[in-house]
């Protein structure tokens, strides 16, 4: 069986923000990448035997004594490279071309025009519309580069050494805003690399199968299995090629939307038999919620009191022999473990269950690390899952504890559970679930406000709307859903679930907002 992740593409990742957007281009045309630190060990890199390398953009300028430079190893492999945007300025600065500052920088949207024939831009318009954000720029190509394209402000906005099968571009194809994009990436991928496009779901669980199988061999593997998305297509693909071997704990919080819980039991257990072990521990979360109203502390208890709970259930399967433990880790929390930062803040306290005491060593399974998010829900969908699972919302690991803001409580739990599953009913109804916005819920306010209901005055909670569309979900705007779907949602809302008087819709978008309220 041929392993789809071979033939594809490196790309090696020079602190640019767009560097997973890359792969996730690259993967949209069935071939396979993987983003590696421009430093990486060759080995590494080469494992999988890539056709061509892609260098992301970066924010140092090339020429300075401590900014990263073009390993030795990419130009004497002999395979094609496409530099972007710093990744062109790495390439030119180790041919012996020259980058100086730009005295115009560009940052944005451009124009492009190419005439002369290239690969590169084979069967695109004359004239394109690009996405730069650089501040340097070419000012002399390496020996045996020629101009490929040129902006207002660039004279090499693309240049190439055909011969080599080495390109750069000064701006961003993998973005949308460089509408063409796609096609150059194309053009590179095939046309110059001669890449194989057998990168599909059906591809990746026929070899994933076959790799947990040999894993694994005849010993036994636990699961925890949250309900979200990452962690149900992991236990899908195990239960695949597993069966029997496989035990999967779910921990019910109390803190999960409408119907989660049941949902959860009645898919893996009754339709896919699964073997599931249900802990219902919803007692012990409010318990230790009780009073506790700031958000952060609450991250924090919730996920140790997670880690408690599993670990008591982990303890009884490690005593039966289980040796094996999975984890629904996917490709972005892969990338984020390896990048190096120490400049980086916490925003929020994140948990799920690799914060394990030391008495417990379990040998990791984790089936999705090489899938991105959309690639995940395809092969869900692949593995027979329905659409409720695989395409549930977002959902934080502390559940609604930091969508119900102040005091957790069971009724007000309840309070937003009921008025979540109107709205989010409604946008299902309105097809704007899945196409049209990217997350939305529903947040309970620690708030009060007078109201009026049948002639007498009223003085009852707030909630918040909250609708967002984003393709990456670092940055979000505000989805502006119809004024009619509102005021429906608004008036279901108000008369259906008692204790709120009153209905607000949420237009921050992020920055300066985050997406959850807490």
């Amino acid at each position: 069986m041929t392993d789809p992740r071979r033939g594809g593409i490196a790309v090696l990742d020079f602190g640019s923000q767009y560097t997973q957007l890359i792969a996730r281009r690259v993967r949209e045309h069935n071939v396979y990448a993987e983003v590696f630190a421009f430093n990486a060990d060759p080995a590494r890199i080469n494992a999988h035997e890539p056709r061509g390398y892609i260098l992301s953009g970066g924010p140092n300028s090339v020429y300075e004594a401590s900014a990263p430079q073009l390993p030795a190893h990419v130009l004497e492999s002999g395979l094609p490279v496409l530099g972007i945007c710093y990744g062109m300025q790495a390439l030119t600065h180790a041919l012996g071309g020259v980058v100086a500052p730009s005295a115009a920088r560009e940052f944005g949207p451009a124009h492009i025009t190419h005439a002369a024939h290239s690969p590169l831009l084979d069967g695109l318009p004359e004239r394109l519309n690009v996405w730069m954000s650089h501040g340097d720029r070419i000012e002399q190509p390496p020996a045996g580069f020629a101009p490929l394209a040129e902006s207002d402000n660039s004279p090499y906005a693309a240049m190439g050494d055909v011969a080599r099968r080495l390109y750069g571009v000064q701006f961003h194809p993998e973005v949308a805003h460089t509408p063409q994009g796609a096609q150059m990436l194309h053009n590179f991928i095939f046309t110059i690399c001669g890449c194989p496009a057998h990168w599909s779901p059906t591809a990746f669980i026929e070899d994933a199968t076959a790799r947990i199988r040999e894993t694994v061999g005849a010993e036994r593997v636990l699961l925890a299995l949250s309900g979200g998305v990452d962690s149900a297509v992991a236990g899908a693909l195990l239960q695949q090629a597993i069966g029997v071997q496989l035990t999967a704990v779910f921990v019910n919080t109390g803190l999960l939307r409408k119907d989660e819980p049941e949902d959860v039991v009645l898919v893996f257990r009754e339709q896919q038999g699964m073997n599931l072990v249900p802990v219902d521990a919803t007692e012990n979360f409010l318990d230790a919620l009780r009073g506790v109203t700031e958000p952060e502390q609450k991250r924090k208890l919730i996920g140790k009191l997670f880690i408690d709970t599993f670990s008591d259930a982990a303890r009884r399967m490690q005593a039966e022999g289980v040796k094996f433990l999975a984890q629904g880790t996917i490709y972005p929390d892969v990338i984020e473990s390896a990048a190096s930062s120490t400049q980086s803040k916490t925003i929020k306290s994140h948990h799920n269950v690799g914060g394990l005491p030391p008495d417990l060593q379990f040998a990791l399974v984790e089936p999705l690390r090489d899938l991105f998010k959309d690639e995940v829900r395809k092969v869900g969908t692949a593995l027979g899952l329905p659409d409720s699972i695989v395409w549930r919302q977002p959902f934080p690991g502390p559940g609604l504890a930091v969508r119900c803001l102040g005091e957790i409580t069971w009724e007000r739990l309840e309070t937003l559970r009921a008025a979540d599953a109107i709205f989010t009913g409604e946008l299902g109804a309105a097809g704007l679930l899945r196409h049209g916005t990217a997350q939305s819920f529903a947040v309970l306010l620690p708030v009060k406000s007078v109201g009026v209901m049948g002639d007498n005055r009223t003085y009852e909670e707030v909630i918040a709307l909250r609708s967002v569309t984003t393709d990456d979900f670092m940055t979000a705007d505000w989805a502006r859903l119809p004024y009619d779907l509102l005021a429906r949602v608004s008036n279901r809302i108000v008369n259906e679930v008692r204790g709120v008087n009153r209905v607000t819709y949420d237009v921050t978008s992020k920055p300066p907002g985050t997406i959850e309220w807490e």
